[in-house]
């Protein structure tokens, strides 16, 4: 990875044939019509035979269910929820469930295909697949949670299971939603081993150690790999992040760890800063009793308060975006002063936005490397539950660093191959598997 980026020539936008073939539409605003062109801007440049194209270019399956739950105050509320499965040439369908009040069918199909592509980079037996259910979760007691949960997976099971489709957390659920979901899978399913529905359990109810911090580790290990290629290493060096959960607290509390400064945050509640370095540690404490960064300028530990548009603009080696997909907007990007983007969270770069870093120099590194980290210790935990048996911290941190370190040079190497940039190289490494198993399988039939 040199320091400027190397680019292939890049066909017009949405300009693969396969959208007129399929009759889909060339709306450059739309999230799902962005992953695809990439995708398929990828395979074209790997030559991928055409009958592979056009199975990728679209989800498998896509289901759409609405159910009642009754609230805490008697009445009853009618959910949507989603689950779809793109594609499973590589093993199982493996993917997340969102509640989030803006889920909708293409962003879930969206993120379906994005996890078919980290299952193939990194290499693991799964498919890619994505659910979710349109609500706040913020705005739902704990019973009213449990019941949406438990009523969802009673709308989906005949199409989930140990051995077909896998669920996960996303944004807006977590541990015990997975232990719900587990438990009423259980419930309704006399298939062997039902606690391996889904991943991202509680430790004492099937989950595996280093599932929380999966993720932000696979970040950090990315690029621990990929830094000294442009003269840098996590010590010394600076960054700052999009979001404060799950993913951007481990990021940034692991970058801390190994000796860089976390320089500012940015999440819903509003931007911090601090030159030296924010104590990583104790904002992730303070994010988990307040709901956000907001107020952590007022305690002992030393920050700013700073305005979106200073946030953007301060000057990082590395920049990681760990929130919703589609923040690194043309404007934003207009503003950024970094070296690197390391993609912590799905789809967080536009391709306009894109475009204005290449034209600065700043590379790209892509969701599908970047946070594969998540998926990757989501099969540790199945491999656990189907074998019956429990690995170490140690063990886990060992075999989640093997995996990531190798997609990296994958990806490098296909950027060398074929004189890409990173989005594009990490496409052709995922796509090169997926097409040589098609080889091998035949479409039937």
């Amino acid at each position: 990875m040199s320091k400027a980026t190397i680019r292939s020539p890049r066909r017009d936008l949405m300009g693969s044939p396969v959208f007129d073939e399929l009759g889909m539409e060339r709306d450059p605003d739309n999230l799902y019509l962005q992953t695809v062109d990439s995708m398929l801007h990828a395979a074209e440049i790997l030559e991928l035979p055409h009958r592979v194209q056009i199975i990728l270019a679209q989800p498998k399956n896509e289901v759409m269910v609405h159910f009642p739950v009754k609230m805490d105050n008697g009445h009853h509320a009618l959910f949507k929820g989603y689950r779809v499965q793109h594609n499973n040439a590589l093993g199982p369908y493996k993917g997340g469930i969102r509640y989030h009040h803006h889920v909708g069918l293409d962003d879930v199909k969206t993120l379906s295909c994005l996890m078919t592509m980290k299952c193939s980079l990194v290499r693991i037996p799964f498919g890619g697949g994505k659910g979710g259910i349109k609500c706040n979760p913020r705005e739902l007691s704990e019973g009213e949670l449990m019941r949406v949960t438990r009523r969802f997976v009673s709308a989906i099971a005949d199409i989930i299971g140990p051995d077909t489709d896998i669920p996960a957390p996303d944004v807006g659920t977590n541990a015990q939603v997975m232990a719900w979901f587990a438990d009423t899978y259980m419930e309704i399913s006399d298939k062997p081993n039902a606690n391996a529905v889904v991943t991202g359990k509680p430790i004492e109810f099937g989950g595996s150690l280093g599932r929380e911090k999966a993720t932000g580790q696979g970040v950090i290990d990315v690029l621990a790999e990929l830094l000294p290629e442009i003269g840098l290493e996590i010590k010394g060096a600076t960054c700052s992040l999009i979001g404060y959960g799950n993913v951007g607290s481990w990021a940034g509390k692991l970058w801390a760890e190994r000796g860089g400064k976390v320089k500012a945050v940015m999440d819903h509640t509003g931007a911090i800063y601090n030159e030296d370095g924010l104590d990583a540690i104790a904002l992730d404490e303070h994010v988990r009793n307040h709901g956000g960064v907001a107020g952590f300028e007022k305690t002992k530990h030393g920050a700013d308060a700073i305005s979106e548009e200073d946030f953007y603009s301060t000057q990082v080696d590395v920049f990681i975006p760990a929130a919703l997909e589609q923040m690194i907007t043309e404007d934003k990007a207009k503003l950024m002063n970094c070296k690197l983007v390391a993609e912590a969270a799905n789809a967080p770069t536009t391709p306009a936005g894109e475009r204005v870093l290449q034209d600065k120099g700043v590379e790209v590194l892509p969701a599908i490397l970047c946070s594969a980290g998540g998926v990757t210790v989501s099969y540790f935990e199945w491999v656990q539950n189907r074998s019956n048996q429990y690995w170490d911290l140690e063990r886990v941190d060992e075999e989640l660093n093997r995996h990531m370190v190798l997609a990296a040079r994958r990806v490098q190497l296909a950027r060398h191959r074929f004189d890409v940039d990173m989005r594009t190289a990490a496409y052709i490494a995922a796509l090169e598997q997926i097409g040589n198993v098609y080889k091998l399988r035949g479409i039937f039939p």
